[in-house]
């Protein structure tokens, strides 16, 4: 039985990004060796962390109001929108300190092999932004992947013909790579080195 609970949390720990059967069970004996007091301070962080947050109903990111902090602030260039794949991508952009527009969470890229297409992205609600608001420069900041650069050029696709600019980061973001791994300084002079599209 010790075994068999073992194993389903180890396999549960496994679905994890970045964990394989090594780490979940160094992290499954954590656990077991956790005080009851701090076993349960980290269940309810995580339980108060799954139901607080939600996504930006504007922009896609992860906030805990209907419209997160960025999309509501004031402060920021309204005239530019930085399009991403992921959530987690604004905090790695907000870390270079380098962008100071707003946001768009596609929610991934254009990739047939798995079967996801436009349609499967959040496109359609950008575009609507787009109509919306007084958007000047589209950013693309998706991973220097083959996908993300497909999904980028499909968007600038999209835009031909309207007056806002297209702009992609610069490559100093290696080929291939996620925003997740670039360190800071490369991510920041990418940002400023982007070139249109």
């Amino acid at each position: 039985m010790t075994e068999e609970l073992l194993q389903r949390l180890v396999s549960t720990l496994s679905t994890l990004p970045g964990i394989g059967k090594k780490s979940a069970y160094r992290i499954g004996f954590h656990l077991i060796r956790m005080e009851p007091q701090a076993f349960d301070q980290f269940l309810s962080n995580l339980k108060n962390f799954k139901e607080s947050i939600r996504f930006c109903n504007l922009c896609g990111g992860l906030t805990e109001t209907e419209i997160c902090e960025i999309c509501s602030s004031e402060k920021r260039n309204k005239s530019i929108i930085c399009v991403i794949e992921q959530p987690e991508d604004i905090l790695f952009i907000e870390n270079t300190g380098e962008f100071r527009g707003k946001y768009h969470v596609l929610g991934g890229v254009i990739s047939p092999i798995d079967g996801i297409g436009p349609e499967k992205l959040r496109i359609k609600p950008l575009l609507e932004r787009l109509k919306e608001e007084p958007i000047e420069e589209l950013l693309i900041a998706t991973n220097p992947t083959l996908e993300g650069d497909a999904t980028g050029n499909y968007l600038s696709g999209l835009l031909q013909g309207t007056n806002i600019k297209i702009t992609r980061i610069a490559h100093g973001v290696t080929v291939g790579s996620t925003l997740e791994y670039a360190d800071q300084y490369t991510l920041a002079k990418a940002i400023k080195a982007r070139s249109q599209i």
